[in-house]
C-alpha cells in the first residue's frame, strides 16, 4: 500500500502552466508524509484559475520556477506509484518536462478516478468527481489545493482497496481492463441449494478475506451477492473490526443507508463477517470450500480520523 498521490493547480488554461504542486505520501494505508511548493510558471495567469485556486501572480512571484521544484520532487517520486486523480495532472507533468526541457521522471501512474468507476458501481458512468466521491464517503479536504486533492486521492484509492482486496499493483493493471469486467465484479447468483438461498447480501468494511472469495462463498451458501444496499437487500456483512468501532467512529454510508431503510420497516440483518462465517461453517450448513482467514487480524489503519474500511 505504498505510493505517491499528487496533484497540480495552473496559472492559466495551458497544462504546462503549473503554479502549485504538492504530493502525499502512503505507507501501509495512511499518511506518512507530504510535501508542497508554489511554482513560477513564467506565464499569465487567467482571472478564471485564479478564482478557483486562489493562486496570484503576486503570490508567486519570487517562486521557483518547475526546473528547480522539479530537481527536488523527481527524487521523492522517482520508480514510485503515482496516484492522481484523472489524467490532467499526469499530462500536466509531462508537458511542464517538455516545456522545460526537463527528463521525463520514470513512474508508474495510476489514475484513481479510473480506480473509482471499477470499484463501485454507482460511480461506474458518472460522479466520479474528486470532490463528489470525497463527499460520498465523508472526506474532509479543502478543494483545489494541490496537496489537499493529492491527500484526497490517495485516501480514496486506500478505501478501493479495502472494498475490492485488490493491492495497488491489483489496480494497474485492473484499469486497463473494461469497467464491467465479470471477472472483477463481486456480483453472484445464489446456490439454490445453499443453507441461506434467498438471502440478497451486500459487503462493507474490511473483512479477513477478498472481496472475491468471500462473494465465492456467500454464494456458494445460497446468497446473491450485490453491489450496494436497495431496497431488496435483507443482509448486510460488516467487516469485524468496523462492527466494534465505537467511540462515535463512522459508518460507512451503506450501513448509514441499510439503517435508513430498517427504520422504513425494511426487512435487513446487519451481520458480523464472524458471525457469517460461523452460520456457513456450523455442523448444519458445512461448506468446507470457505476460504479461512489468517489466524492474524487485518490491522487497523486510521487515516486522518477514519478507518481503512470503505464501502
Amino acid at each position: 500500500m505504498n505510493f505517491v498521490a499528487v496533484d497540480v493547480e495552473t496559472a492559466n488554461s495551458s497544462l504546462s502552466s503549473i503554479c502549485q504542486v504538492g504530493a502525499a505520501f502512503f505507507s501501509e494505508g495512511k499518511v506518512c508524509d507530504t510535501w508542497e511548493a508554489l511554482v513560477n510558471p513564467e506565464e499569465d495567469f487567467d482571472p478564471f484559475n485564479v478564482s478557483v485556486h486562489g493562486i496570484t501572480e503576486e503570490m508567486i512571484r519570487y517562486s521557483p520556477t518547475w526546473f528547480t521544484v522539479y530537481n527536488t520532487l523527481r527524487p521523492l517520486i522517482e520508480g514510485r506509484i503515482v496516484v492522481s486523480h484523472t489524467a490532467f495532472d499526469r499530462v500536466s507533468f509531462l508537458r511542464v518536462c517538455e516545456k522545460n526541457n526537463a527528463p521525463i521522471c520514470e513512474t508508474r501512474w495510476l489514475d484513481s478516478a479510473k480506480v473509482v468507476r471499477r470499484a463501485w458501481p454507482e460511480f461506474s458512468k458518472a460522479g466520479y468527481g474528486l470532490a463528489n466521491v470525497a463527499a460520498h464517503f465523508d472526506i474532509a479536504y479543502r478543494a483545489h489545493d494541490a496537496l489537499e486533492d493529492a491527500r484526497c486521492a490517495g485516501e480514496i484509492l486506500i478505501r478501493a482497496i479495502a472494498a475490492t482486496g485488490l493491492s495497488v499493483e491489483n489496480w494497474l493493471e485492473r484499469v486497463n481492463l473494461p469497467i464491467y469486467s465479470a471477472t472483477h465484479s463481486v456480483a453472484r447468483n445464489g446456490n439454490p441449494d445453499g443453507p441461506l438461498y434467498g438471502e440478497i447480501l451486500v459487503f462493507t468494511g474490511a473483512i479477513s478475506m477478498t472481496r472475491f472469495e468471500a462473494a465465492d462463498a456467500a454464494a456458494l451458501a445460497g446468497c446473491e451477492v450485490c453491489a450496494g444496499v436497495t431496497k431488496h437487500t435483507t443482509l448486510l456483512l460488516v467487516g469485524d473490526q468496523d462492527v466494534h468501532r465505537l467511540a462515535g467512529k463512522q459508518k460507512s454510508s451503506k450501513q448509514c443507508k441499510a439503517e435508513a431503510l430498517i427504520a422504513k420497516g425494511q426487512r435487513i440483518r446487519i451481520l458480523c463477517e464472524s458471525d457469517f462465517l460461523r452460520i456457513i461453517r456450523s455442523k448444519e450448513n458445512l461448506i468446507k470450500s470457505v476460504p479461512v482467514p489468517s489466524p492474524t487480524p487485518v490491522p487497523y489503519n486510521p487515516v486522518d480520523g477514519y478507518s481503512a474500511k470503505v464501502d
